[in-house]
């Protein structure tokens, strides 16, 4: 009776910790890009190829909820699969995954409430083979668990570069931290430091006419670290290049 007992109470304990070892907030998710993830690449982050803009295939669109007008744009998230919520048998138990946030799901006012990604609603549609490690491909959506976590990116940031000679449009890459950009700043080999605003995105903008100039730029992360990053581009610089450093974010 009392080995009984105890296993008893060791099963209870073992659920119990499992059950508080999964920590965040709830939502949903689903997967979109197909069995390779290709479908993955671009996105309302403005990356363009996520291998060469350091996020790789563990990616995801947020819902409106989570996207904030652009302002998550490459933080970083671990999903768990859900056992305790209606669809859970669909999971794949014991496994979580981090993703980085590079796509907007947007709300589809033809299903009601605008669809899983409507307002209100934190939900993931995952890059495939991501999604395929938490949970089982036929259930097409599964309950999560979601926390937002510290990115772990290899190599600097780096800045993409477009625009016109009046308009420089920066997309900015591959932050470590907090992953996501708080406010960044733009000189010139001529000017001082001159505020940039964000366009969409992960794009930000400067009026300035600033061809022909070498290029610096200062960046504070949502987190709220604040690093220069001086003479990334030379005075010969074009719109398309984008420019690799060798500093990136803690925080």
């Amino acid at each position: 009776m009392a080995r009984s007992l105890i296993l008893r109470a060791v099963v209870v304990l073992a659920a119990c910790l499992a059950l508080a070892g999964v920590q965040g907030d709830q939502g949903t998710a689903t997967f979109y890009g197909g069995d390779d993830g290709s479908g993955t690449m671009g996105g309302a982050c403005g990356y363009g190829n996520l291998y060469d803009a350091g996020y790789g295939i563990n990616n995801a669109a947020l819902s409106e909820t989570l996207f904030n007008d652009g302002a998550s744009c490459g933080q970083c998230y671990t999903i768990t699969c859900d056992t305790s919520r209606p669809g859970g048998e669909y999971c794949k138990p014991g496994t979580s995954v981090t993703i980085s946030a590079t796509n907007l799901c947007p709300a589809n006012y033809a299903l009601p409430n605008g669809g899983w990604c409507g307002p209100g609603r934190p939900h993931f549609d995952m890059a495939q083979p991501v999604w395929e490690q938490i949970g089982i491909y036929q259930a097409g959506i599964i309950p999560v668990v979601y926390q937002q976590v510290k990115c772990w990116r290899s190599g600097g940031v780096r800045f993409s570069i477009a625009g016109c000679n009046y308009f420089i449009l920066v997309n900015i890459q591959n932050l470590s931290g907090s992953g996501s950009v708080g406010a960044a700043w733009i000189k010139g080999d001529s000017t001082g430091w001159i505020q940039m605003s964000r366009n969409w995105g992960a794009n930000w903008q400067a009026l300035a006419g600033l061809v022909g100039q070498g290029l610096s730029f200062a960046v504070t992360t949502s987190g709220g670290q604040y690093i220069q990053f001086p003479d990334v581009a030379p005075a010969w610089w074009q719109f398309g290049d984008t420019y690799t450093t060798d500093k990136n974010f803690y925080y």
